[in-house]
């Protein structure tokens, strides 16, 4: 399980030092999310956030398209919000904030846009959080957020253990808004109407240079499932694991790259005239 604690701390940190891998994962991603970004948002001037904006490749989409919109990036994460300022610092019109999304929200209140790129499926309780979210949007206004699609259409996830048994209860965590139903049903009763899954399949590029599998071993063994796998394991069992990762990225290479099968699915809802 990630929780949010892990994104203030070590899972952030690694993250603000992989941004420029993380964001090639989701390359084949972005622009979809993007383009159901664009037609949400309102066409005059409007006030947006991005929930676990991380380094902060969303929000800044959003705001170089629409520089009459007022975007606020929040994430837990002060490691990753110090790589944001750094690469967006020239888009006057996009600030970010180190704070608690639903805080920020709420004083940013009334926004017109909220925005998420896989990051919405670390709230401890999702429908309480969903809820205070409609209530810091105006009646009308867009949510749009991608999260990772079922385990099974995402191989990444399951090179060195099996996927975990499905579980009927909420767990925060990567795959935590996979069941489309169980997604419906959350935004419905927390006060989004017209929720919609649009499943995008893209490539998961875990690596582009001259030593392919070594640049994948790197990014899984600190980024994803199999780092978990890795750090819980024993000496012994660690080595064995070592060893089939490395094989199943060699198997996966292409050239000089490495890409694996993924799947997100990208959601739009708009707040109800009523709060729940």
């Amino acid at each position: 399980m990630t929780a949010a604690i892990d994104w203030r701390t070590r899972v952030g940190s690694v993250w603000a030092e992989e941004w420029q891998r993380t964001d090639r994962i989701f390359a084949g991603l972005a622009p979809h999310l993007d383009a159901a970004i664009r037609t949400a948002a309102p066409a005059a001037s409007f006030a947006a956030l991005d929930i676990g904006c991380g380094a902060g490749t969303t929000a800044a989409a959003l705001a170089a398209a629409h520089p009459d919109g007022r975007i606020t990036g929040v994430d837990v994460s002060a490691d990753l919000l110090a790589v944001a300022r750094t690469r967006h610092d020239a888009l006057t019109n996009l600030t970010f904030r180190h704070a608690d999304a639903l805080e920020a929200a709420a004083d940013l209140a009334p926004l017109d846009l909220l925005v998420s790129r896989h990051g919405v499926m670390f709230f401890a309780e999702p429908e309480p959080a969903f809820a205070r979210l409609r209530a810091a949007t105006r009646p009308g206004g867009a949510l749009v957020f991608s999260c990772f699609a079922s385990i099974a259409d995402n191989p990444w996830a399951t090179l060195v253990a099996p996927a975990p048994a499905p579980s009927p209860h909420y767990t925060p965590g990567p795959f935590a808004f996979a069941d489309t139903t169980r997604v419906a049903t959350l935004l419905a009763a927390s006060g989004w109407r017209d929720a919609q899954p649009q499943l995008v399949r893209f490539a998961y590029r875990v690596a582009d240079s001259d030593d392919p599998v070594e640049e994948a071993f790197a990014f899984f063994a600190r980024i994803g499932p199999a780092a978990r796998a890795l750090h819980d394991a024993t000496p012994s069992e660690r080595a064995g694991l070592a060893v089939l990762l490395r094989d199943r990225l060699a198997a996966q290479r292409n050239g000089a790259v490495i890409d694996f099968p993924a799947a997100a699915w990208i959601w739009t809802a708009r707040a109800t005239g009523e709060l729940p």
